[in-house]
């Protein structure tokens, strides 16, 4: 079984559950029984029509997951092995065929929903916290959408890395719970949290931004910034384009970037996908890092799933389960 669309559209109008027959393994290709996959912002767009990759129709979402091997024809793996997808991996079906390049083997005894989250949210976190600026010991990183998958990723490495973290969070009733988690502060995300923030901050300034939101919230992550800091996009949750005085880019330095997980996978070796994701593997096993579940579905039950996604009470990553 697989859930598939036949045109771009509203994924609640264009999803369909299709019987489907898992193809052999050929030559290095690997079969999986699928154990559970997360509902991305990035699977909702690819069924829209409006992701970076546009693929053929009919096309199976599903862009992280994880699975047990049912059969290999690929050295690296064995029946019984749990694996992770690399690629785009069609991961919203109970089975599925794929090279065995774009699996990755998970250590023993990890939880199998947050092995199917690893790829994209932790990873995107580690990726913009490593890849655009140096922040030095007790340095600030300011993010809005704090609370979201990624956000709360980053709040948990700074904690790791001798960071301090500035959050900005829509509601009030997350502040205490991204606390907990271990954010050094957490404001409301317009004027008044950014003068909040700036006191806070106490005349320091943050090297990293990092933004998921666009419009008037990216901007206030740049007022937040040190001169020659670093101003990383990696969504559009506000569906608003960046605004940028003039004046942050000549007199202030400020570096404005994009970050895409699917590039960066794409360019980088293998040897360094695989450390960075052995590495992020082993914190999810030691506790340190966790992406929190809101509640788990069969294929079938799609459209409770999808309705979950924006149910205000909904605490964490809707995920289907079809393996488990």
């Amino acid at each position: 079984m697989k859930l598939r669309f036949h045109q771009f559209g509203a994924p609640a109008e264009q999803l369909v559950l299709e019987t489907d027959e898992p193809r052999a393994p050929g030559e290095d290709e690997v079969l999986l029984k699928v154990l559970a996959s997360p509902i991305n912002p990035a699977d909702l767009n690819f069924i829209e029509g409006s992701y970076g990759i546009v693929p053929d129709l009919p096309a199976t979402p599903g862009t992280e997951g994880c699975g047990e091997v049912l059969e290999s024809r690929h050295e690296a793996f064995a029946p019984g092995d749990r694996v992770m997808v690399l690629g785009r991996g069609e991961m919203w079906a109970t089975h599925v065929t794929l090279h065995g390049d774009l699996l990755f083997k998970l250590p023993a005894g990890i939880d199998p929903l947050q092995a199917a989250m690893l790829k994209v949210n932790p990873t995107t976190a580690f990726r913009m916290l490593h890849g655009f600026v140096s922040v030095p010991p007790g340095g600030w990183v300011v993010q809005n959408a704090a609370n979201s998958g990624v956000g709360r990723c980053v709040i948990q490495l700074c904690k790791t890395l001798g960071w301090r973290t500035m959050n900005l969070v829509r509601r009030a009733e997350l502040v205490d719970e991204l606390i907990a988690l271990g954010a050094d502060a957490v404001v409301i995300d317009d004027a008044a949290g950014l003068d909040q923030a700036k006191g806070i901050m106490a005349g320091e300034a943050a090297w990293l931004a990092l933004n998921a939101v666009g419009g008037d919230s990216a901007l206030r992550l740049m007022n937040l910034m040190a001169d020659g800091g670093s101003h990383v996009t990696y969504g559009a949750m506000g569906r608003k384009p960046l605004k940028i005085p003039n004046g942050l880019l000549i007199f202030r330095d400020l570096s404005v970037h994009g970050f895409w997980l699917t590039r960066w996978l794409e360019n980088a070796r293998l040897p360094e996908v695989h450390r960075t994701y052995q590495l992020l593997a082993h914190m999810v096993m030691e506790g340190r890092l966790g992406v929190p579940v809101d509640s788990v579905h069969p294929l079938a039950d799609f459209p409770a799933a999808l309705k979950r996604l924006t149910a205000e009470d909904r605490k964490g990553k809707v995920l289907f389960t079809p393996g488990l």
